[in-house]
């Protein structure tokens, strides 16, 4: 199978790497964010709240620093607010509503708001009005849903007749729009909520176990799977109904190897894709 290169993207400044990474994403505009802390969580017992420092690299390689006053997540997902505020989201909840799961927090670090989304997150992606797209595994099998910066919610999937949804295996959000390919029939389906005569759009798919995408026009890109597939990259065309597959590679470093353990972020045309131990974001982009 033919190989396709990650192309470095951003990097954790080398001053921070003695902190632990308690996660890191990137944004609806491209920067970079790690959310440090000064050691690693234990396992068990209850959080007492701690600061934690997020580092941002933009585009351009600019670094900022900000200051997180009482984070509560013990395992967090993390994503910036528009207004240049982040929000912190406990991936499990300790109980199945637990008011205290999502912390917002203005741009000076202190928290403004908290709310909750439900137990079992496997994504948590904000979009350009600040909407929070949280996608769900199968200990919570609710799916898909939006909620507005204030902690209401706004659309769920319930009603979108989205065939075989149990676990939010990837998620894209770019603009205001989101895609999602869920298991268990793995459809690639375009979420508009804004779109009244058709907020919904869905196409049989039959590229399995995909864990992030990409979609430029009417090309789309899935990268995982199950097994030996954990490294594919797959590309298709976006038809009238369906995915048609048109040809496969693996997806490597930029030295050559393999990613190993990582995170992986879908924004529109892109993949980023963070590699263990966490201190640099790679990207693939179906545009370029």
């Amino acid at each position: 199978m033919q190989k396709t290169a990650l192309v470095p993207y951003a990097h954790l400044p080398r001053s921070h790497h003695a902190h632990h990474v308690l996660t890191s994403t990137v944004d609806v505009f491209g920067t970079a964010h790690w959310l440090l802390t000064e050691r690693a969580p234990q396992r068990g017992g209850d959080v007492l709240p701690f600061d934690a420092t997020v580092v941002s690299v933009d585009p351009g390689g600019s670094v900022e620093l900000s200051e997180l006053s009482a984070v509560r997540a013990r395992w967090p997902h993390l994503d910036r607010m528009p207004d240049g505020g982040f929000v912190v989201v406990a991936s499990r909840a300790r109980r199945y509503e637990d008011a205290d799961q999502v912390q917002v927090f203005d741009a000076l670090g202190r928290e403004t708001l908290c709310f909750s989304v439900g137990d079992a997150i496997e994504h948590l992606l904000v979009d350009e009005a600040g909407h929070i797209w949280v996608g769900h595994f199968d200990e919570n099998p609710v799916g898909i849903r939006r909620w507005s910066p204030t902690g209401q919610l706004t659309w769920t999937s319930d009603d979108a007749h989205i065939p075989g949804l149990f676990d939010c295996y990837a998620l894209n959000v770019s603009g205001t729009v989101a895609w999602a390919c869920p298991y268990t029939d793995f459809p690639l389906v375009e979420i508009r909520p804004d779109r009244p005569d058709r907020p919904v759009r869905v196409w049989a798919n039959r590229v399995r176990g995909a864990k992030a995408m990409a979609v430029h026009g009417e090309q789309v890109a899935f990268y995982g799977g199950y097994r030996e597939d954990q490294d594919r990259l797959a590309y298709g065309e976006i038809l009238e109904a369906s995915v048609e597959q048109t040809h496969a590679v693996l997806l490597i470093q930029s030295d050559g190897s393999a990613p190993g353990r990582r995170r992986a972020v879908g924004r529109g045309s892109r993949i980023y894709v963070q590699a263990e131990p966490f201190t640099t974001w790679c990207v693939f982009d179906l545009s370029s």
